[in-house]
């Protein structure tokens, strides 16, 4: 068992400030301990002065000293502010539909504490300590996906997380198979203590983005590793069907110079380098290959440029204070409590939007290779359908349809949910981001694309054991990669685990490291 000291040493000290992606992933993934810094807990403690103030001298205060949304002109005094805590979160837990996976709820409540910890949202340390503890000791929330409209932030999911602290609704059992069991026997295992919620700590638990946000963080993150593998995937269609690689002569794209451009087109001169691909062009009549693969650089590379806007977008929104309303410090031991919209996800929303599209061109682009690969009339004399006896056998006719299919799916979800709002709260919340919605899309663009991916890893594997030049020693690495996964198809076979399996190691990484 892991020492207290061990744990200080290895764990996340959160902030509020300096939050990075790959660390969600570490806590959220990896479960790498979190704790709240030292220098965090007084920026905390400050601003819960300021809320105790105010609760004393009985000021009129949004959500702490009256009610919320609509009923924000109903004053709350007294013992009625602890109830209101209460209420809150019961009144607010209405999600629906299937919990979140236990990787997104875990980078949920990670999120939710690192933003409480940034000092503007007046709670006590102790709030923050326990969703800490939540997340070192296994006790994750069933937070159900729908129910957001991401406008006073993710309300809904927000609040089954907040039900939990105060020792109600349910947790996900230890591996997150579908089995719950109640949050006060959750806490009990963990041997947590439930909290007594004071003025404003429930709004402050559930005002957010960090639902949208958590999701959208772990598909940002499969989505780079998606990318890499692309363009390794792409470099061994390129030398399956003989194609040129002048189209990603460094002077090309220091013509066009976007550095997502730039980085696929270098990418792929790594990749091929040492192939036979150009000695077998020297006295060959094609001038230049189709879109699909002419022109990797300029559609990976868009969607590369994309991932850096979106992570920029997520790093800012992990370290913020999205809460309403906000505390701010004065400097003469009191402070201002101002109300405000940092809760709206249209930021997120917009991010998440832009990222399912460029990933549904990523997958767009991949199925027109794979057809590149399979069609006889294309694939430069490779045999049709990469059937070994084809008539007898159909080999990848039908894997190119389930592409297709996927492509095309993507398409349909990657219409924009940002664009879409739609009233609520009794028209106080009158114009939403639905950045869950487009959290979610997007969730299932990642795996289609990946999928997508996998089909053509799988082809492009087929096809170089049909030609003799031999692609790069990076593009060999790749293809057994592939091949440790999935045996050359000699005779048809059933192919949708080995679909998985190659699936899994893009996933993982793996064909990417042949870019390392």
């Amino acid at each position: 068992m892991r020492t207290t000291e061990e744990k200080h040493l290895k764990a996340l000290h959160i902030n509020g400030n300096d939050l990075t992606l790959e660390a969600v992933r570490e806590v959220a993934v990896e479960r790498r301990p979190v704790l709240l810094a030292p220098d965090a807990r007084i920026a905390v403690d400050q601003a819960r002065a300021v809320v105790d103030a105010l609760v004393v001298s009985n000021q009129v205060s949004y959500a702490i000293t009256t009610g919320v949304g609509k009923l924000s002109d109903v004053r709350i005094a007294g013992e009625q502010i602890r109830e209101l805590q209460v209420n809150l979160l019961r009144s607010h837990a209405v999600g629906v539909g299937d919990p979140l996976p236990v990787a997104e709820t875990r980078a949920l409540m990670l999120l939710r504490a690192n933003s409480l910890s940034k000092g503007h949202s007046g709670i006590r340390a102790v709030v923050i300590d326990t969703l800490c503890e939540m997340l070192n000791r296994g006790a994750t929330p069933m937070v159900p996906a729908q129910g957001s409209v991401g406008a006073s932030g993710d309300l809904a999911p927000l609040a089954h997380l907040g039900l939990v602290l105060i020792g109600e609704g349910e947790c996900l059992d230890k591996d997150g198979r579908g089995n719950f069991i109640s949050g006060a026997d959750a806490l009990r295992r963990a041997e947590i203590k439930p909290l007594t919620l004071e003025a404003k700590e429930a709004i402050s638990l559930i005002n957010g983005t960090q639902g949208m946000l958590a999701v959208g963080i772990l598909a940002l993150l499969a989505a780079e590793t998606l990318v890499d593998s692309a363009d390794v995937i792409g470099a061994l269609v390129l030398a399956a069907v003989q194609g040129t690689d002048v189209a990603f002569d460094e002077r090309i794209h220091q013509a066009r110079p976007h550095r997502g451009q730039m980085q696929t087109a270098k990418n792929l001169r790594l990749l091929l380098q040492g192939s036979e691909l150009r000695e077998s062009h020297r006295d060959c009549g094609r001038v230049q290959d189709a879109y699909s693969l002419r022109c990797i650089p300029q559609v990976h590379g868009a969607v590369r440029d994309t991932l850096v806007h979106c992570r920029a977008v997520m790093e800012i929104e992990a370290n913020s204070a999205v809460d309403n309303p906000l505390v701010f410090l004065t400097g003469d031991g009191g402070g201002d409590i101002l109300s405000g919209g940092n809760f709206h996800g249209e930021p997120v929303a917009f991010a998440l939007d832009f990222l399912g599209i460029a990933l549904t061109a990523l997958a767009g682009i991949s199925e027109r290779r794979i057809e590149r690969l399979v069609n006889p009339s294309l694939n430069e004399g490779l045999p049709p359908f990469l059937a070994a006896g084809a008539g007898l056998n159909s080999g990848f006719m039908m894997p190119q349809v389930t592409a297709a299919a996927l492509a095309s799916e993507n398409k349909v979800l990657a219409h924009p949910a940002s664009v879409d709002s739609i009233t609520t709260s009794g028209n106080k919340e009158d114009y939403v981001s639905m950045g869950m919605a487009a959290a979610l899309k997007l969730q299932r663009i990642v795996t289609n694309t990946r999928n997508v991916l996998a089909i053509e890893a799988m082809a492009a594997a087929q096809a170089l054991d049909f030609v003799t030049l031999k692609t790069g020693k990076r593009g060999q690495a790749a293809h057994a990669a592939i091949r440790s996964v999935c045996p050359t198809m000699d005779r048809d076979r059933v192919m949708y685990k080995d679909f998985a399996r190659i699936a899994e190691l893009i996933a993982s990484g793996k064909i990417a490291e042949s870019l390392r």
